[in-house]
C-alpha cells in the first residue's frame, strides 16, 4: 500500500512540475486543460491503491508499477506534444508562385516581402503593435547587403485584405514572403510568423510565441534571425550588429513614435503638429531614442516646407540638430544620413549632403527610402543621371512607391532628355495621385518641357484648384538648385504652362 501510494504522490508531483515549467508557453485554455488532467490523474492511481493486497499478486504488483511508470511518462510527453504543437501554426496548402507572371525579374539573391502583421487582438489600438513588428523587421532585413528587401509602403497596401502569397510573390518580385499575426489573452500576447517559398509553395518554417508584451524586442529579433538562418544569408561583421538593434528599450517611447511616424508621413500641418507632439512624448520617455530624435528633426523640416514655421531658420537649425544628435546615437543607421543629407540641401551645404546621402545607402543598401532621399539629393546639385539609377532602385525595392518617388524620377527623365518616359511616369502619378499637390505642379513642368502646352495649361488648372493662393515667384524662393540654370528652367516651364 505504501508503494503504491508513494508512486501516485510521485506521478502527481512529476505533473505538477511540469506545469510549472510550461506555464508561461502555454494559454488561459491549455493551461486549465493540463490542470485538470494533472488533477484526475492521481485520482485514477487511487484507485489503483485501494485495491487490497490480498487481491493482488507478486506479478500484478510489479506489472502495477510498470503501468504506473509508463502512465507518468506518457503523461509527461503528452505534455510535452501538446505544448510543442500550439506552438507550430495550422500551415496550409500554398499556391505556387510563376517566376515568368512576376512583375519584376527575380532579384538574384534572397528576396522577401514582409507583410504586415495581423492584429487579432479586437483593439484597433493594438495596430500600432502589430504594424511595428512587421516595420522592425523590414527595417532590420533591409541592412543586409545579400538579401533584397521590399519596402513598408508597398507590403502595407495588402493591410487588412485577404491576399494569397502566390500574387504578393508575383505582384513584387520576390521570392519569400513573411506573414504573421498578433493575439491577447489577459495580459499575455500571442505572436505568430512564418516564412513562405511562393515558388516552391512550402513553408520554410513557422513558429508561434506566448510572451509578455516586455518581450517584444526580444520576439522581434528571434524571427529576424530564424529568416535569415533559413535563408542561408551571411552577415558581415557590422550588419549583425546592426540587424539586432532595437533602438529603445522603453515599450511606450516605442510605441508612441509608431504613432508620430503614422502621422509625419501625411503630410500636411495638422498632422505633423500631431506627430511632433508624439515624438517629443517619446523623446521625454527615452532621450537616446535615435529615431525619435530624427522623427523630431523632420517634424522641424516640414513645419518650414508646410509654411508653418515663423523662423524657418531656426526650424531648420533645430531639424539638423535633432538628427545629428540621431546620428551621435547611431550613426550606422543608413536613414539618419540620408535625412541629413536632404536637410543640408535645402540649407546649401551640397557637399555635404551628397556625401551624407550617399553614406545612407552604404550603410543601409535595402531600404528604398534612403534611395529616395538620395535622388532629391541629386536633383538639386544636378546630377540628374544619377537620380534616374536612384530612383529606379528606390521603386524597385517598393514597387508600389508614395508619389515623391514617381515625380523624383519623371522630373529627372525630363531634365536628361527623356520626355517620352517622364510623360509615362507623369500619367501614371496623375492616375494614382490626382489631388497631390506636387504631382501636379511637376506634370505641368513636363508636360511644358515637352512641348505638350494644352495638358501642361490643363495640369496648371489643377495646381491652382489645389492651392488658390499659389504664386510662382514665392514658390522660385523655395527652390534651392546648385546650378541656377536648372531653377530658371523650372520657373520657365511652369510660366509657359501658365501659372503666375
Amino acid at each position: 500500500m505504501k508503494l503504491k501510494a508513494g508512486i501516485t504522490v510521485v506521478i502527481f508531483v512529476l505533473i505538477s512540475l511540469t506545469l510549472i515549467i510550461f506555464r508561461k508557453h502555454l494559454d488561459e485554455n491549455l493551461f486549465q486543460l493540463f490542470s485538470l488532467i494533472g488533477s484526475l490523474a492521481p485520482l485514477f492511481g487511487l484507485l489503483f491503491v485501494w485495491i487490497k493486497p490480498s487481491d493482488v499478486t507478486q506479478g500484478d504488483r510489479t506489472s502495477g508499477i510498470h503501468l504506473y511508470a509508463l502512465l507518468a511518462m506518457l503523461i509527461l510527453v503528452g505534455l510535452f506534444l501538446f505544448w510543442s504543437s500550439s506552438n507550430k501554426p495550422v500551415q496550409q496548402t500554398i499556391e505556387t508562385a510563376s517566376i515568368e507572371k512576376m512583375n519584376y525579374p527575380l532579384p538574384d539573391k534572397p528576396s522577401i516581402a514582409v507583410l504586415p502583421f495581423d492584429n487579432m487582438t479586437g483593439d484597433t489600438l493594438q495596430d500600432y503593435l502589430a504594424d511595428g513588428i512587421s516595420e522592425n523587421i523590414i527595417s532590420a532585413l533591409s541592412g543586409i547587403s545579400n538579401m533584397f528587401v521590399i519596402a513598408r509602403n508597398s507590403t502595407f497596401t495588402y493591410k487588412d485584405k485577404p491576399v494569397k502569397v502566390q500574387q504578393v510573390s508575383e505582384d513584387l518580385g520576390v521570392r519569400y514572403v513573411l506573414e504573421g499575426s498578433i493575439q491577447k489573452s489577459g495580459s499575455r500576447y500571442r505572436f505568430t510568423a512564418q516564412l513562405i517559398d511562393a515558388i516552391k509553395g512550402n513553408h520554410l518554417w513557422s513558429e508561434k510565441y506566448d510572451r509578455e508584451l516586455n518581450d517584444l524586442f526580444i520576439v522581434q529579433d528571434e524571427i529576424t534571425k530564424k529568416i535569415i538562418t533559413a535563408l542561408n544569408v551571411e552577415l558581415t561583421q557590422g550588419e549583425q550588429a546592426r540587424t539586432l538593434s532595437k533602438g529603445t528599450d522603453n515599450l511606450e517611447a516605442y510605441l508612441k513614435l509608431m504613432q508620430a511616424r503614422e502621422q509625419v508621413t501625411k503630410h500636411n500641418v495638422e498632422s505633423n503638429a500631431l506627430g511632433q507632439q508624439l515624438a517629443q512624448e517619446a523623446l521625454t520617455l527615452d532621450p537616446n531614442y535615435a529615431a525619435a530624435n530624427r522623427i523630431l528633426g523632420v517634424t522641424h523640416m516640414h513645419d518650414v516646407l508646410l509654411g508653418r514655421s515663423k523662423s524657418p531658420k531656426q526650424s531648420f537649425g533645430e531639424a539638423i540638430k535633432l538628427v545629428q544628435r540621431a546620428i551621435e546615437l547611431d550613426d550606422l543607421n543608413g536613414y539618419n544620413h540620408a535625412v541629413l543629407g536632404f536637410m543640408l540641401v535645402l540649407t546649401r551645404q551640397y557637399d555635404k549632403a551628397v556625401a551624407e546621402a550617399e553614406r545612407g545607402v552604404t550603410l543601409d543598401p535595402n531600404v528604398a527610402d534612403i534611395y529616395g532621399w538620395l535622388g532629391m539629393v541629386y536633383r538639386y546639385v544636378g546630377r540628374w543621371e544619377d537620380a534616374v539609377v536612384a530612383y529606379e532602385k528606390a521603386i524597385r525595392l517598393n514597387p508600389i512607391p508614395p508619389n515623391f518617388y514617381l515625380y523624383g524620377l519623371g522630373l529627372s527623365y525630363a531634365w536628361t532628355d527623356r520626355y517620352e518616359e517622364a510623360i509615362k511616369v507623369f500619367d501614371k502619378a496623375v492616375r494614382e495621385h490626382p489631388n497631390t499637390f506636387y504631382v501636379r505642379l511637376f506634370a505641368a513642368a513636363v508636360y511644358s518641357l515637352a512641348g505638350r502646352d494644352e495638358e501642361a495649361r490643363a495640369e496648371a488648372a489643377e495646381v491652382i484648384k489645389l492651392n488658390h493662393e499659389f504664386s510662382l515667384k514665392k514658390w522660385e524662393k523655395s527652390l534651392k538648385y546648385k546650378d541656377q540654370k536648372d531653377q530658371e528652367q523650372f520657373i520657365s516651364a511652369l510660366s509657359k504652362a501658365g501659372l503666375k
